[in-house]
Formats: structure tokens, C-alpha cells, sequence
């Protein structure tokens, strides 16, 4: 009959402290068993750079894409693959750095305008860039 009471008393004790600390803290439980949304990456905040903006055919151009999550916090180890509509890019996929960083090269051999957009963990970005050859 002892170990029953004190089973009975120690989840008694546990289910108010859960309730008070619930009560304390004002966060849901579900807080606590969530998948972080810090490492999941914007659309809108994660960017993509490239330069020159106008070259000549054969120039290569340096383009980086920079890996965020909402808060503007750089996210590391994110697969990147770049598509472009005129030229080739290489390489095809990267991984993201520490700062979230990641580099690309894409060389056109004819002339015309290149949209280059990136593909961040199946998700496109929101944002392009057009690189103009001549």
C-alpha cells in the first residue's frame, strides 16, 4: 500500500508542477515538442548575389546565394541547386558554409540575358537575378 501512495503522490506532484510551470513560463507544451522553425530557410529573406551583372560571352560570373531562416539567422549545411535559363552553371548543387554562404559560376558561350534563380531544400527562392551577356 506504501509504494502505491507514493506513486500516487510523486504523479500527483509531477502533473502540478507541469501545470504551474505551464502556468509560469505562458508557453504551450507543444513549444517543447516542435521541430525548431530556426532551421527552416525564408523565402523572402534568403538572398542571391552575383557578379558582373553584364559581361561578355565566355566571362565567367560569380554568383552566391546566402541561406536564411525568418529571423535573418544564416543557416549552414542547406542543399542549393542554381537553374538558369541561359548558360552553364557550375557546380550544379552545393552545401551551405557556416555563414550560410554558398558560390556558384555560370558561363554563357552565346549572348542574351540569363534569369538565375536557386532552389534552397526543394523550395525556391523568392528572388532572381538576370545576367546579361554579350
Amino acid at each position: 500500500m506504501d509504494k502505491k501512495l507514493t506513486g500516487l503522490i510523486f504523479v500527483f506532484f509531477l502533473t502540478v508542477s507541469l501545470f504551474v510551470s505551464l502556468l509560469i513560463f505562458n508557453q504551450p507544451l507543444s513549444r517543447f515538442t516542435r521541430a525548431k522553425e530556426e532551421f527552416t530557410p525564408s523565402k523572402e529573406k534568403s538572398l542571391i548575389f552575383a557578379w558582373p551583372l553584364n559581361t561578355k560571352i565566355n566571362n565567367q560570373v560569380t554568383i552566391n546565394v546566402f541561406v536564411r531562416n525568418e529571423k535573418g539567422i544564416p543557416l549552414a549545411n542547406k542543399n542549393v541547386i542554381l537553374r538558369s535559363t541561359l548558360g552553364n552553371i557550375f557546380p550544379n548543387s552545393a552545401t551551405t558554409d557556416k555563414s550560410g554562404k554558398v558560390t556558384f559560376n555560370l558561363v554563357s558561350d552565346n549572348p542574351g540575358i540569363a534569369e538565375v534563380s536557386a532552389i534552397v531544400e526543394g523550395n525556391f527562392l523568392n528572388q532572381k537575378v538576370s545576367i546579361k551577356f554579350e
